[in-house]
C-alpha cells in the first residue's frame, strides 16, 4: 500500500529574509511572479523579524498590479507575528499589535549591549544602527542595520555565536521571549508572541487549520526564530535562502493549481 500523499495547502506561509529574498532586499522578480500565482488560489502569509516598513518595500512595492482579491488573500505579520496587517481594500491596517512597555524595551536594549559587549561580539564600526527599537520588538544586528549580506552570512556561518548571545541575553530577562534571528540578529518580543503565535492567529482568524498550512524558512533550528512554527506541528519546508524557496515553489504551485480546479 502506497503512503498517501499530503493534502494541497489552503495557507502556504514564509519567512522573509533569507527565505523570500536576500537580508533587507527587494524580492526577486521570480519570487514575485509566484507570490502572485499562489494569491489566486491560496492564502499566502508572510511572518519575519522585518518590521512593517520592510515589509512592504521588499514585498508590496514589488507585486505589480495585485488586486484587491488577491491582496485580500495576503497575510502581513512583522516582528515575528508581534503585528498582523491585513488589507482592507486600500492599504494593509493593522489587526492586532503587542507592543512592548517602556521598561521591557529598557531592560531588552540594556542586556543586548552589555552581553554582545561581554562576549566580544560587539561591532565598533558597524554598518548603521545595532539595536533597533520596532515598538513590538526589539531587535539587535550584529554588524548594523545596513550591513551588506556577504558581510552578514559570513559573521557567523554556524550559528554559534548568536547561540551564545541569545543565552546570555535570555538569562537576563525571563519575561521576554528571546531567538536567534537573521545571520546576525537577535529579537526580543513579549513571553509566548513568537511565530508560533502569529501562526496560531492566522488560524483562528482565517478558520484555515494548522494542518492546511505549509510554512518555508530558513531558521527552522531550534533555536532559531522559524522553530516555532515547526514545534507547533505546521508542516515546514527548510530552505537555504530564495533560490531554493523559488524551486521549492516551482513544484508546488501546478499542485495548488490542479486542486484548485478540482
Amino acid at each position: 500500500m502506497t503512503a498517501s500523499r499530503p493534502t494541497a495547502p489552503r495557507l502556504v506561509a514564509f519567512d522573509l529574509d533569507d527565505t523570500l529574498a536576500p537580508s533587507k532586499s527587494a524580492i526577486d522578480p521570480r519570487i514575485a511572479a509566484q507570490l502572485r500565482a499562489l494569491l489566486r488560489v491560496v492564502d499566502v502569509a508572510i511572518i519575519s523579524g522585518g518590521n512593517e516598513t520592510q515589509f512592504r518595500s521588499q514585498v508590496i512595492a514589488h507585486l505589480g498590479d495585485a488586486d484587491a482579491a488577491e491582496l485580500a488573500r495576503l497575510h502581513l505579520l512583522p516582528t515575528c507575528g508581534t503585528r498582523y496587517l491585513r488589507h482592507d481594500g486600500t492599504d494593509f491596517v493593522a489587526v492586532y499589535a503587542h507592543d512592548l512597555s517602556d521598561d521591557e524595551k529598557t531592560a531588552a536594549l540594556l542586556a543586548l549591549r552589555e552581553e554582545a559587549e561581554r562576549l566580544g561580539l560587539w561591532e565598533p564600526n558597524p554598518w548603521g544602527e545595532i539595536l533597533e527599537d520596532r515598538g513590538s520588538q526589539i531587535t539587535f544586528s550584529a554588524l548594523g542595520q545596513q550591513a551588506p549580506g556577504a558581510a552578514k552570512h559570513a559573521w557567523d556561518p554556524s550559528g554559534e555565536k548568536r547561540l551564545r548571545l541569545r543565552d546570555a541575553v535570555a538569562a537576563r530577562l525571563p519575561g521576554l521571549e528571546v531567538r536567534a534571528g537573521g545571520s546576525t540578529s537577535i529579537d526580543i518580543t513579549r513571553a509566548g508572541i513568537d511565530k508560533a503565535y502569529g501562526m496560531t492567529a492566522l488560524a483562528e482568524r482565517t478558520g484555515i487549520p494548522l494542518d492546511d498550512m505549509l510554512f518555508y524558512g530558513d531558521r527552522l533550528d531550534e533555536g532559531g526564530n522559524d522553530y516555532p512554527v515547526l514545534a507547533l506541528g505546521v508542516r515546514s519546508i527548510a530552505v537555504a535562502d530564495w533560490h531554493s524557496t523559488a524551486d521549492e515553489l516551482d513544484a508546488l504551485l501546478p499542485t495548488l493549481t490542479v486542486a484548485a480546479t478540482r
